[in-house]
């Protein structure tokens, strides 16, 4: 168990606490080329449709696979739907809403409504996670969030454009699934959560791969296929492993809260990448971040019953 600092409302971060950040940590930085990774796909000739659910089908191929290989038992009874709460949030939702988003936003601009992404997701695990942060935790996530919104606003000269429904729909979307996939995994595992979710999305990413693929065709490089591999083997597929994996040991709502450097990491991928400049506000955002993410982790947080021996596995 934990051991309680009552004079300061806060709680230590324990070996299994320390583990969950550092899973936690390695899922954010595969998600932080997502977007990058998507564009260079889009840019390259795919169809958005087919970013979207092509990177599914691929991944949940490799989910058949994997679940096959470690011969995992199937869900049982109400695991289905949370399954498909999963599903709906991170394989359909958010891929889908992004791709749209990203043809006419590019992938810095993306990261100004992604930045609300923790927030969301703190907010989705007091409703379908059974946490409860509490309030030097909600302070410092919201600095963090102000920290990296201005940053990125700043990117941005200020600008909004009407792609940012879409991408605020599927934060929306994701969060939830987020939240939920972090709560199942402390019954299923991290990686089985995410790959029967994958599994379960199959009778409808296949189809619509395939009929993308047949009206739209990908006249593409090596370059967008890259980009493209990425989305379906690590963007929808390892990176959960860790991730699921991270908000299982650790608490949804605390560790969620390490998607805060997620914009700041996607800048330095487009630095190395697209050869962008790095900026010393980006250096002066990043310390801030860390700061607050240093004190989500030590904030108090009233989570829900102990993590099975199964979720502390990938």
């Amino acid at each position: 168990m934990r051991d309680r600092d009552n004079a300061t409302g806060t709680t230590p971060v324990t070996a299994s606490g320390g583990a969950g950040l550092a899973l936690g940590l390695l899922g954010i930085l595969m998600f932080s080329f997502s977007f990058p990774s998507a564009t260079l796909a889009l840019d390259g000739g795919f169809d958005p449709w087919l970013v979207a659910f092509g990177r599914a089908a691929l991944a949940g191929l490799l989910a058949v696979a994997y679940l096959r290989a470690v011969r995992a038992p199937r869900p049982r009874g109400a695991q289905w739907r949370r399954l498909a709460v999963v599903a709906g949030g991170v394989i359909i939702g958010f891929p889908l809403f992004t791709s749209l988003a990203l043809v006419t936003s590019d992938a810095a601009h993306g990261a100004v409504v992604i930045a609300i992404l923790p927030a969301a997701t703190a907010l989705a695990a007091v409703l379908r996670a059974g946490e409860r942060p509490g309030p030097a935790f909600w302070l410092a996530a919201l600095a963090g969030l102000a920290i990296v919104l201005s940053f990125v606003l700043e990117q941005a000269s200020g600008a909004l454009t009407a792609a940012d429904a879409l991408l605020l729909a599927g934060t929306v979307l994701c969060a939830f699934g987020y939240a939920e996939g972090g709560a199942l995994a402390r019954e299923l595992g991290g990686a089985r959560t995410i790959s029967w979710a994958l599994v379960i999305s199959l009778p409808l990413t296949i189809p619509v791969t395939l009929l993308v693929s047949a009206l739209a065709p990908p006249d593409a490089g090596a370059v967008a296929w890259l980009g493209f591999g990425y989305q379906a083997a690590a963007s929808m597929f390892l990176g959960f492993f860790a991730w699921y994996a991270g908000l299982a040991r650790g608490g949804v709502a605390r560790v969620g809260q390490v998607q805060l450097s997620q914009p700041l990491l996607t800048f330095a991928w487009a630095a190395l990448v697209l050869g962008e400049a790095l900026t010393p506000l980006m250096l002066v955002a990043g310390a801030g971040v860390l700061a607050c993410v240093a004190v989500t982790q030590r904030a108090r947080v009233a989570s829900a019953p102990a993590v099975p021996a199964l979720a502390r596995l990938p």
